[in-house]
């Protein structure tokens, strides 16, 4: 087969001109892409790159594909960013991995997420969403649990969650919205926040998706409050450690599984995932956010967990790119 390659790499755009200094945090490198193309090739399927923006536009017109490989996260800082490329492939009838738009489009909206897997009967942080100065003045704050978090709504890869987005009091939280309003152009979540362990699970396959690992991420210096941000990801080797399989009760493990699948399908997601929660003192597991387009450079969490549970990072790949041929009955026996 050829099978298209759609990516966006961090070293081939300039930084946007008036954007935060972490704007393109979820674009790839070039290692990541090299490390797809390898295993499609050991698959033996020839690949064609076709980058993304306008390039992976022109590509995909003038190229023959049988299938794309999707892992571009779309471009600007809309809230259906990472919809772009599936809904091109899909006007063209082109097979390609990963969710489809509807379902990205509304896990980037993080506020949207919550609600449909609260509807479903999963737990999730008490939450607000303020969308300008003037609704922020409206917010009755000794009504909001403290300490709480706050983030962009329509962000991924922790983009704008750093060591400072945590908030004592009211005060903080209206300086911090204020904030963030202004740098990210977009309405601000403010999330009580889950004191206790930080997990995030992988998924991988479909009907049913299957669990590939829980993981539990441990500050290796005791804080009062720990935030799995920015800071912390760009210097995980030096800050923390990844427990996988992780070492939690028996009854947690199997509530974080049972919400990770619920979620994954109630969401729609497809192929592979990842799925992050916080848990209370008393074990419980609250829903946090869910990426349908996980990272699957070296350094994502993703990763890390499948080499920790004893797959290949090859392995990895090949197992995604083999549950979207799947969905296709045309590729089922190529």
């Amino acid at each position: 087969m050829r099978i298209g390659l759609s990516f966006d790499l961090k070293d081939a755009l300039p930084h946007p001109i008036g954007e935060p200094e972490d704007a393109l945090e979820e674009y790839d490198s070039a290692e990541t892409v090299q490390i797809i193309e390898d295993t499609i090739s050991a698959e033996g399927h020839r690949v064609i790159r076709l980058g993304g923006g306008q390039e992976f536009l022109n590509n995909i017109l003038h190229e023959k594909v049988d299938c794309v490989f999707n892992i571009a996260e779309g471009r600007g800082s809309y809230r259906s960013r990472e919809s772009q490329v599936p809904a091109v492939l899909e006007m063209l009838d082109i097979s390609y991995s990963g969710s489809d738009p509807q379902c990205l489009a509304v896990c980037l909206d993080k506020p949207l997420t919550k609600q449909l897997v609260a509807a479903a009967g999963i737990k999730i942080p008490q939450s607000l969403t303020v969308a300008d100065t003037k609704e922020l003045a409206t917010v009755n704050w000794p009504d909001f649990p403290f300490p709480a978090i706050i983030k962009p709504a329509f962000e991924g890869s922790s983009k704008g969650v750093r060591l400072t987005s945590l908030v004592e009091d009211a005060r903080q939280v209206q300086e911090s919205v204020i904030n963030l309003l202004k740098i990210y152009n977009q309405p601000v979540m403010v999330e009580e926040f889950i004191d206790g362990d930080e997990v995030t699970v992988g998924m991988v396959g479909n009907t049913p998706p299957q669990v590939l690992g829980m993981m539990r991420i441990v500050p290796k210096t005791v804080n009062r409050h720990f935030v799995y941000s920015l800071e912390v990801k760009r210097d995980y080797k030096r800050l923390v450690e990844y427990e996988c399989p992780a070492k939690l009760a028996e009854s947690t493990l199997k509530a974080i599984s049972d919400a990770s699948r619920k979620s994954f399908e109630v969401l729609g997601c497809r192929d592979f995932a990842r799925v992050d929660f916080r848990i209370d003192a008393s074990g419980v597991p609250y829903f946090l956010e869910i990426n349908p387009l996980p990272g699957l450079g070296t350094y994502s969490d993703l990763v890390i967990m499948a080499l920790k549970v004893g797959w290949t990072h090859h392995g990895l790949i090949s197992a995604v790119l083999n549950a979207a041929l799947k969905r296709y009955p045309q590729w089922q026996k190529t």
